[in-house]
């Protein structure tokens, strides 16, 4: 398991990030076009395993709209601008205009505005109409109160997400959620997160959840890894998580789908995310990206407002194409950063992997030059890979 001395009688584990592992090619090589991405959440199948991430740089009610007419999933945070404001669009304009050493500040006001009940239903109802399917995230504090009305508003998936979540947590100053009660109570799947450890991974199997999002700290607009000094880097974050999954199928015959939460900057990252056992992955800072998103090329963390301790920034992006673009292509830019689906195809085809599952049995090598071999020439000039 890597187990390394780092002082006396201290051990620690080595782990492993995207940049450091690569993929070995198959021995059978498929066609892209007739590799099977599916991902099964609850009974429901859907065509693109890449949700947009629950933050209001990324997903709006518009952005929602078009992600599910192209196969996808976005998912609208409860606690963000869209269920604070009547008109967002004013805020997210005084979002984009603040200077890089007020942003944070300007964000933890303008979320001190109370989140009005009537827009958590306002704005599912808005996505429903469009003939798309709705999903939603929520803290655990307010995840009872907001997964009653977004059900009833005909929400499809609801996340409950915080930094790290477990099974067990204690608090005397305000009521803890229990997962399992909640679970049971909701008639719709329950997605929850955020964990990075084999152990909390099976006890939140264990609720009644119908998926897990895995990922501590590795947001590009994330700095819990800088404040609170936690995190497990991705590779073996998503690896552990996907044991726990397996064991707990070969115990319960039950299969919950694990989601690779943040890390990822290119299609080859996502690639490598479904090598190391994920069924989805959630994207912010590509999403963030296009034409579509409502951050206007800024991209905040989900804890940037926090009132005592933010953890998140507000990073500047830029504007590098239309959803359809990064989602399918055709890639105007060669940074991996575009058409991420056919990304995924290719790489699922060149490892001889048909489905998803059949992906999670690729070799993978420890390769930490696996960016910089032989790039010294996009390295100089700043292009491709070298950036």
């Amino acid at each position: 398991m890597g187990q390394f001395y780092i002082g006396v009688e201290r051990k620690a584990r080595r782990c492993y990030g995207f940049d450091e592992i690569a993929l070995v090619p198959g021995r059978v090589t498929i066609n892209p076009e007739e590799v099977d991405t599916a991902l099964e959440i609850g009974k429901k199948k859907y065509r693109v395993p890449i949700l947009a991430a629950a933050m209001d740089g990324v997903v709006d009610v518009k952005f929602a709209i078009a992600m599910g007419k192209m196969g996808g999933l976005a998912v609208l945070n409860l606690e963000g601008v869209q269920t604070r404001y009547e008109n967002p669009d004013d805020v997210l304009d005084k979002i984009a205009g603040a200077t890089p050493e007020e942003a944070t500040k300007l964000v933890q006001g303008l979320y001190l505005e109370p989140i009005k009940e009537h827009l958590v239903s306002k704005r599912i109802e808005e996505i429903k109409k469009a003939g798309v399917p709705a999903i939603v995230s929520a803290i655990p504090q307010r995840a009872e109160r907001f997964g009653a009305i977004a059900q009833e508003a005909g929400v499809d998936i609801f996340i409950v997400q915080s930094t790290v979540t477990t099974v067990k947590h204690i608090s005397k100053a305000y009521k803890v959620l229990d997962f399992y009660k909640f679970c049971k109570s909701m008639k719709i799947p329950v997605i929850i997160g955020n964990c990075v450890t084999y152990e909390v991974a099976l006890e939140l199997f264990d609720t009644g959840c119908g998926g897990l999002l895995v990922g501590i700290g590795p947001g590009a607009a994330c700095t819990t890894r800088g404040v609170l000094g936690i995190g497990v880097p991705q590779v073996t974050a998503t690896i552990d998580c996907a044991a726990a999954r397996d064991a707990y199928y070969k115990k319960k015959k039950k299969y919950i789908p694990i989601i690779t939460d943040g890390g990822m900057a290119t299609g080859g990252d996502i690639c490598k995310a479904f090598a190391c056992g994920a069924d989805a992955v959630m994207v912010g800072s590509a999403f963030a990206r296009s034409t579509e998103a409502p951050g206007r090329g800024y991209h905040w963390g989900m804890a940037t407002p926090h009132a005592n301790l933010p953890r998140g920034t507000r990073i500047r992006v830029g504007v590098s194409g239309t959803l359809e673009e990064i989602l399918y292509g055709p890639a105007k830019v060669d940074d991996g950063s575009q058409n991420l689906m056919g990304a995924l195809q290719t790489s699922m085809g060149n490892v001889g992997a048909r489905t998803v599952k059949e992906m999670h049995k690729t070799e993978i090598i420890i390769a930490p030059s696996i960016q910089t071999e032989g790039k010294v020439f996009q390295v100089a000039q700043r292009v491709g890979m070298g950036k």
